[in-house]
């Protein structure tokens, strides 16, 4: 445990965005929200720091780098405080609609535990082990010319055509193809050394021009921490008045006495895939409400992905458990009728779709909210409008580097590189959801539904930056014990001379953090074994462990309402 027991200072980056977003928000009824580091972790976390090194998050964001290390930026801070106005928010809604709801409880580390939802799932199914993408590495390539690119594609044919044009063979290309898809999943990227070495021969302008002709995208990675562009978190488009002056009537309050979530009672279609909207849709299930989730005949293929629990994708039911799902081709008009079907009953119908893709297919806003005027339209995307009408594909990596967070999570003196770990889809999703909390939130004054736009470059922005990249000193990482790492305290890290020559790597995690309490300085041991992090009695009452139903150990909600 962190030692000594010490009283920590209020959790301040998680409150001003808290607070933040509940001014954008003005709930129906003013709820008060709790905000604290450790929450119902059985262990003190005294700072941010603290809470990525006992929570997992050093050891996922350091699997690319070799070994645990911290984000520089206050990530978990910013995923509570998103948290804290998502409760306060629904429980004012649940308040409006009839249930006793005044307060919203959550913590730091229960931010931390829901970011890393995918990844514990993983460590912890019950299903036959897959063999998987091991070693460090991050996918940021090195040109010739100094500059460092980040690209993506989900097409293999594109990513054999792009280094087909560098002089890599097809069977070289492929072998990296695995680890480049997989990071997403893994938080890391080991590809063939040959592949960086095609790129290390090759200007930026061959890359570009590669990239161009194949059809990947490609982004140069800064080295600005501050984001480029500072867009709103979402921004909400209230439905056009009817033509007969009306006000369309949400759905009916709850008033069941024994109903304790404030979301019971509302419906939410989803369409979505990978991480950014299919979290916003689980968000609004752990707060209440039944989501219905639209997926293709046979199942969303990555319902199929190794590791698996149950007989399903670990990573999968981790972001998806409960969904009741409806399968229907949206490229067939029956199929695009089962969805017009489903949100003319709906409160909420949320996307995370290509730009352009609900025009096309008929399912926009416009098209929708005639027939349920009451609707929360919600579209999660990549960019929102912030790169054009063209924008490269909208995936957590290149949103990490248009947005400046790229730079801003290594230090100074270290190449910036996106984060392996999905950073942007999580808060993303997040933000989403909270987008949607605040339509909600209007309808009970207006009655009338609204079109909500985020995107993963909004939440980003989220992130409080310095001007410049921070400067850390060798305590400022977890330092090598015997049988692991420990993270020193604030105090440690500001006055050295009082180390006195710890720790050791001689010694034990355990025996040198006891050396540094009997000293007063306090210190954190830095969790790399996601799956003792679920057997840990500390985390008991914030982790469930495996079960029949779902295969793998999940964050429990991370609200405590009163």
């Amino acid at each position: 445990m962190t030692t000594p027991l010490r009283t920590a200072a209020h959790p301040a980056v998680a409150t001003a965005v808290a607070d933040r977003l509940l001014r954008r928000t003005a709930p129906p009824v003013v709820v008060s929200h709790t905000l604290d580091w450790a929450g119902p972790v059985g262990m003190d976390m005294p700072d941010e720091r603290a809470v990525q090194a006992a929570c997992g998050l050093m050891h996922v964001h350091g699997r690319a780098t070799g070994g645990p290390v911290p984000l520089a930026v206050d990530y978990a801070s910013v995923v509570a405080g998103v948290l804290a106005a998502q409760g306060a928010t629904a429980a004012g809604i649940g308040r409006a609609r009839g249930l006793d709801l005044r307060e919203a409880r959550t913590s730091v580390a229960q931010g931390a535990l829901l970011a890393l939802g995918q990844y514990l799932a993983a460590a912890t199914a019950d299903g036959p082990e897959q063999p998987e993408v091991s070693g460090p590495g991050l996918a940021t390539l090195d040109t010739s010319d100094g500059a460092r690119v980040e690209v993506e594609t989900l097409d293999p044919s594109a990513w054999r055509e792009f280094w087909a044009r560098l002089g890599v063979p097809a069977p070289l290309a492929g072998r990296g193809w695995l680890p480049f898809q997989q990071r997403f999943a893994t938080a890391v990227c080991p590809l063939p050394g040959e592949l960086r070495q095609a790129a290390l021969g090759r200007t930026l302008a061959d890359l570009r021009a590669a990239a161009h002709h194949s059809g990947v995208s490609l982004l140069t990675v800064g080295s600005d921490p501050a984001p480029p562009v500072h867009p709103a978190p979402w921004r909400l488009t209230p439905a056009p008045a009817r033509p007969d002056g009306g006000v369309p009537a949400p759905r009916p309050a709850v008033h069941a006495p024994g109903a304790a979530l404030p979301l019971t009672g509302l419906r939410v279609v989803e369409s979505t895939r990978r991480v950014q909207g299919p979290l916003a849709g689980y968000v609004l299930q752990m707060l209440g409400a039944e989501v219905i989730r639209v997926e293709p005949p046979g199942g969303d293929p990555m319902r199929w992905l190794a590791p698996l629990a149950g007989g399903t994708s670990a990573r999968f039911t981790a972001l998806n458990a409960g969904k009741r799902v409806v399968e229907a081709d949206l490229t067939t008009a029956p199929g695009r009728d089962t969805v017009r079907a489903l949100t003319a009953e709906a409160d909420v119908f949320l996307h995370n779709w290509a730009p352009g893709k609900a025009d096309r297919l008929g399912l926009d806003d416009a098209d929708l909210l005639p027939a349920r005027p009451a609707l929360v339209y919600a579209w999660a995307s990549g960019f929102g409008d912030t790169l054009g009408d063209r924008p490269p594909l909208g995936t957590d990596y290149l949103a990490q580097v248009h947005s400046g967070l790229a730079a801003a999570v290594r230090p100074y003196g270290e190449p910036p590189a996106p984060s392996l770990m999905t950073l942007t889809d999580v808060l993303g999703g997040l933000v989403c959801a909270q987008g949607v909390l605040a339509a909600l939130a209007a309808r009970e004054r207006t009655g009338r539904g609204c079109r909500v736009d985020s995107s993963l470059v909004s939440a980003a922005a989220l992130i409080p930056r310095p001007a410049h990249r921070a400067r850390w000193t060798p305590l400022d990482r977890p330092l090598p014990t015997a049988d692991g790492h420990l993270y020193l305290g604030p105090e440690a890290r500001a006055h050295p001379e009082a180390l006195r020559g710890l720790p050791d790597r001689g010694l034990t995690t355990e025996e040198c953090a006891l050396r540094l309490a009997a000293h007063g300085l306090t210190a954190t041991p830095v969790r790399t074994d996601l799956a003792a992090l679920a057997r840990d009695p500390a985390f008991r009452t914030a982790i469930a462990p495996p079960d029949r139903g779902t295969g793998h150990a999940r964050p429990h909600a991370p609200w405590e309402f009163a």
